[in-house]
């Protein structure tokens, strides 16, 4: 099974670079983040024309995750179920073949101590006691998305003009280290020691094609998931496309 996470930023503007991908690699599962539109809005018939069962939890102008799934999608979870309150569009989950899977979209926090910074805390101390309980259940667990956060200096193309900035800041860090301190593993990182590979480039200052880049999508593997993994990886080359999203896909591949 290969399972795919990608921040596309905005599903309608990336439409064709996402069904050109995804008709390309033919992941089994593909995990997305930021759609900014609403659920009638979504296109959903593209998506079904390729072949894939569609789960959204949208949002208008801003966030929204979904599931696509080549297996059929059962037991959705519509938003973390231990953060009721929260009004924004960033957490679904569901069961595809013998994998329970999530679409998590972490807030970016925009400056610490920022009042938006205090809500991505909360956000993940609250997706912090979900994960834990998905623990005991029978089940491979994949958590995908853009958790942004890059969590130590090798995530960063330079960790010194990032340092105790949004997204990497110690606060942030040390709460992405709790999540794996559950029994989480970094997919990336089981297979690709060192600096990198990046997921995400700004716009600005030819970024992309300086690699100026952080590491923020993550796929976090439960142990029964982590035991199953057979590669992993990141695929830039979308980053270069027309229109393209900031963010690339991570994907990895499970023995199921």
């Amino acid at each position: 099974m290969k399972i795919v996470t990608w921040n596309v930023n905005s599903i309608r503007v990336r439409l064709p670079n996402v069904t050109r991908w995804l008709n390309n690699h033919q992941p089994d599962v593909v995990l997305l983040q930021e759609l900014k539109c609403l659920n009638e809005a979504f296109p959903r018939q593209e998506l079904e024309d390729l072949g894939y069962n569609v789960a959204v939890h949208g949002q208008k102008t801003y966030n929204g995750v979904a599931i696509l799934s080549k297996s059929p999608i059962e037991d959705i979870t519509y938003g973390l179920p231990n953060f009721s309150e929260d009004l924004q569009a960033r957490y679904i989950e569901a069961v595809v073949g013998k994998v329970r899977v999530a679409s998590v979209y972490i807030p970016n926090g925009q400056e610490v101590g920022s009042p938006a910074y205090v809500y991505k805390m909360a956000f993940l101390g609250k997706l912090h006691s979900h994960l834990q309980h998905l623990l005991t259940y029978d089940e491979a667990c994949v958590i995908g998305g853009d958790y942004n956060i890059a969590p130590t200096d090798q995530d960063v193309y330079d960790a010194g003009v990032w340092a105790d900035k949004v997204l990497c800041s110690k606060p942030e860090r040390k709460a992405f280290q709790a999540l794996c301190h559950l029994g989480y593993q970094d997919a990336v990182r089981l297979r690709h020691p060192g600096v990198g590979p990046f997921t995400w480039w700004d716009y600005r200052a030819g970024a992309f094609l300086a690699n100026k880049g952080l590491r923020i999508d993550h796929l976090l593997l439960s142990p029964l998931a982590t035991d199953r993994l057979q590669d992993c990886g990141v695929d830039a080359a979308p980053r270069a496309d027309e229109k393209a999203s900031d963010h690339a896909p991570v994907w990895c591949t499970l023995n199921v």
